[in-house]
């Protein structure tokens, strides 16, 4: 639950900054609009962004990734379909708007990963005693 909620937050501060620096993209000013907006971001990113990323596999491959800010871009245009008051202008913006909220999303969630499973294998780094193998 917590992660849901961080997540939720992490979008919000990432279209409060993607409509700071691009200014096509806008919610109004209405905290309500971005709350929701963040929260239609991430549903639309746990449901919708999968299946578009299972369909269109062989040219997220062929590009090396760089489909997924195309599919990022899409997700951004979905929620500002969805979300009355919150808009993103034309191509260009939207594409912007997708690589800041990953961007943004990426440094805040960073080490979200390292929290996902307790069982993780421990790296070279850490100062825990490793087990010594008996052979």
């Amino acid at each position: 639950m917590l992660r849901l909620l961080v997540a939720w937050l992490s979008n919000c501060l990432a279209l409060v900054i993607a409509a700071a620096v691009i200014p096509a993209i806008s919610y109004g000013e209405d905290v309500g609009t971005l709350l929701l907006a963040g929260l239609i971001l991430g549903v639309v990113n746990f449901v919708i962004r999968p299946a578009v990323i299972f369909l269109t596999l062989p040219a997220v491959i062929l590009s090396f990734g760089l489909a997924l800010l195309a599919i990022n871009a899409l997700m951004l245009w979905l929620t500002s379909r969805l979300v009355d008051g919150f808009s993103v202008g034309g191509l260009s913006s939207t594409v912007g708007g997708a690589l800041i909220v990953w961007v943004v999303n990426t440094a805040l969630r960073g080490g979200d990963r390292r929290l996902r499973r307790p069982g993780r294998r421990r790296r070279a780094g850490d100062r825990r005693e490793q087990p010594v193998p008996c052979w």
